[in-house]
C-alpha cells in the first residue's frame, strides 16, 4: 500500500511540521505513532518523513531522505468555463487527480448569470479541495486555482499550444493532432466551454486568438465530462508512450 503524503509550508532542514485539519486527521483519525513514515511536499520536492511526535494540533516529522524526481510531464492549465457549482467542484477535484497544474474559471457568453461574481468567494473553497485531492492523489504540487476571468481575457493567454474544445462536427481529434505538441515538460492550455456550448462570437474570437478547436466525442458531453476526458487523453499520451 502506498504512502499517505501531506503537504507543509516549508522544511527547515530535516524538520517539518502539520499543523491545522491534516494535524488534527493524520492524529486522531490515522491514530499517528511515533515513528510511523509518511511522504512529505513542500509544493517543490517530496521527502520521506518519520513522526518524531504528535500533537492534539501538530505533528512533527523527522526529514529521513529526498525522493527521486518525477519524470517531466506537461504543465496544463484549464480554462474551464463557470458551471453550477456543485458539478464545477468536482471538476476541480478530478483535475487534481489527473495532474492539471492550473485551473482559471472563465466567465462566457453562456455562463449562467450571477455564476461569475458568486465564484470570487469560492476559490478558497475550491483551493481546499485541490489541496485535499493532491494528498490523496500523491501529487508533488498543489494546482493553482486562479480567479475567475472573462473569456476575452481568457483567449489572451499566450501558452504557445492551445486547444479550445468543441461540440461541433468538424474539429480534429484530439488525439490525432498531439504528435505535434508532444514535447517533454512543455505547456499546454485547454479551453473548455459552459453548458448550452460557445456562441459564435467566442468561436471566432478563440480562432483568430491561434486556439486549435479540438474534440475529444462524437457525443455532446457535459462541461465537466468534457474537460476530464480531455486531461485524461492528455496524461495517457504523454505518461504511456514512449
Amino acid at each position: 500500500m502506498a504512502r499517505r503524503r501531506f503537504f507543509v509550508d516549508r522544511i527547515h532542514g530535516d524538520r517539518a511540521e502539520l499543523t491545522g485539519d491534516d494535524a488534527r486527521h493524520l492524529a486522531r483519525v490515522l491514530r499517528a505513532e511515533v515513528g510511523q513514515q509518511y511522504e512529505l511536499s513542500d509544493n517543490q520536492r517530496a521527502f520521506l518523513a518519520e513522526i518524531s511526535e504528535v500533537g492534539a494540533q501538530r505533528v512533527t516529522f523527522r526529514v529521513v531522505e529526498p525522493l527521486p524526481p518525477e519524470p517531466p510531464s506537461p504543465e496544463i492549465t484549464i480554462f474551464a468555463a463557470l458551471i453550477k457549482f456543485d458539478r464545477f467542484e468536482w471538476l476541480v477535484e478530478k483535475a487534481t487527480e489527473l495532474g492539471v497544474a492550473s485551473i482559471v474559471p472563465v466567465d462566457a457568453d453562456r455562463t449562467e448569470e450571477g455564476l461569475a461574481r458568486a465564484a470570487v468567494k469560492r476559490v478558497d473553497r475550491w483551493k481546499k479541495i485541490a489541496r485535499e485531492s493532491s494528498q490523496q492523489s500523491r501529487r508533488l504540487r498543489i494546482p493553482e486555482i486562479a480567479a475567475p476571468i472573462t473569456f476575452d481575457a481568457a483567449i489572451c493567454d499566450s501558452t504557445a499550444t492551445r486547444f479550445f474544445l468543441e461540440e461541433r462536427p468538424g474539429a480534429d481529434p484530439l488525439l490525432r493532432i498531439l504528435a505535434a505538441a508532444r514535447t517533454p515538460g512543455g505547456a499546454i492550455a485547454i479551453l473548455t466551454g459552459p453548458e448550452g456550448g460557445w456562441t459564435g462570437r467566442e468561436r471566432d474570437l478563440g480562432a483568430r486568438a491561434g486556439w486549435k478547436p479540438v474534440s475529444i466525442s462524437r457525443q455532446v458531453l457535459r462541461s465537466e465530462t468534457a474537460a476530464i476526458a480531455a486531461l485524461a487523453i492528455l496524461g495517457h499520451f504523454w505518461n504511456i508512450l514512449p
